[in-house]
């Protein structure tokens, strides 16, 4: 099975904005003076300009429109309710925000197919949300997909028996831990496991700081290691600043990219950034109107479309 995928899918929002429902659990989000007005204005010029920088690496894109009718402020980060898999599975997913459930889309699933990913079967797990029950895609979800193995911090998000049923569907070893960040004087659940951990085809990116139980790092680090991935690790601040929030693909080539923010890639030091150039080219897009309110990032923004 593929870990990266040559064909990304992104929604081109007409609504953003920084949504408060979702601002509740994630600490990432932080508020603008700026009119709604202006704000959209930078956030389109900035979805647009990642686009192109993937389209002129290679990288096919699926753009699909918001809806004019339907408020969706974070339309924009379509990876959280959809997944697709290279056996045509797709998943959808039950979500936090009830804002956000407006998200789920048939549309978006009919232009996929028609961009040539095969519909095998459906799984839909949004039900679990009439039990208060989330499990937000491949935000809570990181998946090595060549050793059938699946990441998951529990938070709000993310709940533990749904990442199991999703496990036992799909066929991953669940890896189950939790995760913090410092928010004043506490330390509370980071909304996302894909805030803090990327893994690549040979790589992973990872802030172990995150992880404050020192059975559960091993855990996960062994875990890595025992799949013989080289692992960057990052600090809780470069965290913070989306270093830890990255997606590899590759183009219709077969060049490898590793897609992150200009946020992130300042973050970094020289020895991380040579480290990552080892295994894969890094493509960065600047996107900081998009991390400020939405408080997501580059790999936020991508839900991969596998096909075989």
């Amino acid at each position: 099975m593929k870990q990266i995928t040559d064909i990304v899918l992104m929604v081109r929002p007409l609504h953003f904005c920084m949504n408060e429902e979702t601002a509740l659990s994630n600490y990432f989000q932080k508020h603008s003076d700026e009119r709604p007005e202006k704000v959209l204005q930078k956030v389109q010029s900035e979805f647009d300009t990642y686009v192109n920088a993937l389209e002129e690496a290679g990288i096919k894109v699926i753009v699909v429109d918001d809806r004019p009718d339907v408020v969706t402020p974070d339309s924009i980060f379509p990876n959280n309710w959809i997944s697709f898999h290279e056996n045509g599975d797709v998943a959808l997913y039950p979500m936090c925000a009830e804002n956000r459930r407006l998200e789920r889309r048939e549309d978006i699933l009919e232009q996929v197919v028609k961009a040539g990913f095969q519909v095998e079967r459906i799984i839909d797990l949004s039900d679990a949300e009439e039990q208060g029950a989330f499990l937000e895609g491949t935000g809570s979800i990181i998946l090595d997909r060549e050793n059938s193995l699946a990441y998951c911090a529990l938070s709000p998000r993310s709940d533990e028996e749904l990442f199991r049923e999703f496990c036992e569907i799909f066929g991953y070893r669940p890896i189950i831990f939790n995760a913090y960040q410092t928010v004043g004087d506490n330390r509370l659940p980071i909304y996302h496991t894909n805030v803090i951990l990327t893994i690549g085809e040979s790589f992973a990116v990872l802030c172990a700081d995150s992880i404050d139980d020192p059975a559960e790092k091993d855990r996960v680090i062994r875990s890595l290691q025992r799949t013989e991935k080289e692992i960057i690790f990052i600090s809780e601040e470069q965290m913070g600043a989306f270093a830890g929030n990255m997606l590899q693909v590759s183009n219709m080539e077969g060049e490898r990219y590793l897609i992150m923010s200009s946020t992130a890639y300042r973050s970094l030091n020289q020895d991380q950034l040579d480290r990552l150039n080892k295994h894969t080219e890094l493509l960065q897009v600047d996107i900081p109107t998009i991390e400020q309110l939405g408080g997501g990032s580059a790999r936020c923004m991508l839900a991969e479309v596998f096909h075989s």
